[in-house]
């Protein structure tokens, strides 16, 4: 297990490690550099058993997800509860998309929205909610193409964009759903 210091993240990880998914935590701690600057990193390589009806290739192994993870409260806001926030940089989209074209086929970009549920309601069912170090936590993942599709500016200044909340909750959906099934052939970021 990587040393976190984002508990949204290292919630994450113990999720997965507690389900045996398979995975690999990325080391954060430097950027990557490429030609034109450089870019940040995935914080997971996530690889779920799929049935093998699902496998892609002779060689098996299902659907390999590049996951960067969102920490989010659920709600946010203390004068003015706000659920489903899910703003993202455009400098996080843009890595992932480019992490997944270097990956290329057989890897999917995801967003994993891991929400620290802080009020009694949660975006997923209650017998698919996380509970780790007394704190309880969903996991909501969103395809990072179906996101870039729905997203719009949020801030300029701080070149956020986000989507709405009706647009958000029809396409993310529960981690352990998406894992259980790999992304449309040719959907890779």
């Amino acid at each position: 297990m990587a040393k976190r210091h984002n508990h949204y993240e290292a919630a994450f990880e113990e999720y997965l490690r507690e389900e045996r998914i398979p995975y690999v935590a990325v080391d954060e701690k430097r950027r990557a550099l490429r030609s034109g600057g450089s870019l940040k990193s995935l914080d997971f390589i996530v690889s779920p058993e799929t049935p093998p009806a699902y496998e892609y290739s002779p060689m098996g192994g299902g659907e390999r997800w590049l996951v960067d993870v969102k920490g989010r409260r659920f709600p946010s806001g203390l004068s003015s509860p706000q659920y489903w926030r899910n703003w993202s940089t455009r400098d996080e989209l843009d890595s992932l998309a480019h992490w997944a074209e270097r990956f290329g086929p057989g890897f999917t970009a995801m967003l994993v929205f891991a929400f620290h549920l802080t009020a009694d309601r949660s975006p997923v069912a209650p017998e698919k909610i996380f509970y780790w170090r007394g704190e309880a936590y969903a996991f909501v993942g969103v395809r990072l193409s179906d996101y870039r599709r729905a997203a719009r500016p949020l801030s300029a200044r701080w070149r956020t964009v986000t989507t709405g909340v009706k647009q958000f909750r029809r396409i993310a959906r529960p981690v352990d759903e998406l894992f259980a099934e790999p992304a449309p052939m040719g959907a890779h970021s």
